[in-house]
């Protein structure tokens, strides 16, 4: 029997990790992540259409969107981000669904939506259960300004731009506390593993 997972988080939560960690067990990764930036690659629909509104400055010497002037840009100004998203998200959607179905047809048992914005967009219909990588807001803050080299004003901007974590907690299945050591994670990921498979993956 097939089990989607949906995995969420706040941006510098350690999505990654856990994602990396779930496909060393056998789950299949959807990154919706990686799908974005297959979606501006230059010359492509979005890619052209971001460069015509946001100008040839936000492209480096390769005509590669830079990532981080473009978000300086939308992070600051909401209607910006709205209009990027406008476009954007679309075409992700359909990509995420497009490998969704290619996956079960290919038998797959476990496949894992990595999507940063899976509650925001309500795209919890996709998914048996919304997993959460958690962290506290200051080990947020503190990993995301020395991540991306950010600073306070930019970090706040970013995380601001996304749904409070006591939301997102009441949305949730399933909690993985990611603000300690990697030990400690995986130890939360290896039980989840072994509830899902007694749960869901005996029925196969």
């Amino acid at each position: 029997m097939l089990f989607v997972a949906g995995l969420t988080g706040g941006i510098a939560s350690g999505k990654s990790t856990v994602s990396l960690l779930l496909k060393a067990k056998g789950a299949v990764i959807i990154d919706a992540d990686e799908i974005a930036k297959k979606t501006m690659l230059p010359e492509k629909p979005a890619w052209v259409r971001t460069v015509e509104h946001f100008g040839e400055q936000i492209l480096n010497d390769k005509k590669d969107i830079d990532r981080k002037k473009l978000a300086n840009i939308v992070f600051s100004d909401k209607k910006q981000l709205e209009y990027l998203n406008s476009f954007t998200h679309p075409e992700i959607l359909k990509e995420i669904k497009e490998q969704l179905e290619y996956y079960k047809k290919n038998g797959e048992k476990v496949i894992v939506l990595d999507v940063p914005l899976l509650l925001e967009l309500g795209l919890t219909y996709m998914v048996d259960e919304v997993w959460l990588v958690a962290v506290d807001g200051k080990t947020q803050l503190n990993r995301l300004m020395a991540r991306e080299n950010m600073d306070l004003k930019q970090a706040m901007d970013r995380i601001k731009s996304q749904m409070p974590l006591k939301e997102k907690l009441k949305l949730a299945h399933r909690v993985i506390d990611n603000s300690g050591k990697l030990e400690k994670t995986k130890i939360q990921v290896d039980q989840i593993w072994r509830e899902i498979s007694q749960q869901w993956l005996k029925k196969s």
